[in-house]
């Protein structure tokens, strides 16, 4: 079984199809609230070329941007396919963690609320208290130092160095967050469950009481379990459902 987000896209090229996911992926923050202004960023390496990526275009807002507005980005920092090119920190930021991180094909950064509520506080971390947040259990880098505005390759190079090693997420200290993926579907699933968890822990940590953490070895179980196959699956199928209703509210996005 294919585990394709675009079930009936068979006839659309990969580039195709990889803008037409990306530029749902920033339609769909939109709706769940989690993009900000015209900041933050998402991106994908383009298919067949491992030093280009694809990414918004700085000054468009998430919810008007559609696959043709998509930036192509090469090794240099060049724009070589769009009108506009990406903010000047997400080159930084995205071109080093696609180069340094094997499995970084996507990487999605975001503002959103409640998971950059925990990079906001003293050693801040996604606790094990939630059946959702054991999703990323031992996939959360911590980059706890603040160093100002992505604008070198020094501040690139260390935010990517804090996913070598397997992780998949890393919460950026009085910033934000970075998720990363093989694919845009799976590495949605986990921005959109990630935020889920945070919320759920903020409303939790709001009330004063003690939390209640999931001892380490059911943690670690319960991570292999969501691990596995058919969770992956289901990751495709939440995305390619998101995908169904803006073909239903907002066709443009493919344009």
């Amino acid at each position: 079984m294919s585990l394709a987000a675009i079930p009936e896209s068979e006839g659309l090229d990969a580039r195709t199809k990889t803008r037409i996911e990306l530029a749902a992926a920033l339609r769909w923050a939109v709706r769940m609230g989690m993009h900000e202004g015209i900041c933050n960023h998402f991106s994908a390496v383009v298919p067949g070329e491992d030093d280009r990526f694809l990414i918004n275009p700085h000054g468009y807002h998430w919810s008007e941007v559609r696959a043709s507005d998509l930036v192509e980005v090469d090794s240099d920092g060049n724009a070589v396919d769009g009108k506009e090119p990406p903010e000047p920190t997400a080159f930084f930021i995205h071109y080093h963690i696609h180069r340094l991180v094997p499995d970084a094909k996507v990487v999605l950064h975001t503002h959103m609320p409640y998971a950059t509520a925990i990079t906001m506080l003293e050693a801040g971390r996604l606790e094990p208290v939630l059946q959702t947040s054991l999703k990323f259990y031992d996939q959360i880098a911590y980059d706890d130092l603040y160093n100002g505005l992505a604008l070198d390759d020094s501040e690139g190079e260390r935010i990517a160095a804090a996913l070598q090693g397997g992780k998949r997420v890393a919460f950026l200290a009085n910033h934000g967050v970075v998720v990363t993926g093989r694919n845009i579907a799976e590495a949605f699933d986990d921005l959109y469950y990630l935020e889920r968890a945070a919320q759920a822990q903020v409303i939790a940590m709001s009330t004063n009481a003690p939390l209640r953490r999931v001892p380490q070895d059911v943690a670690r179980m319960t991570a292999d379990q969501m691990a596995s196959n058919s969770e992956r699956a289901q990751a495709h199928r939440h995305f390619a459902a998101l995908m169904r209703l803006l073909d239903r509210d907002e066709p443009d996005y493919k344009d």
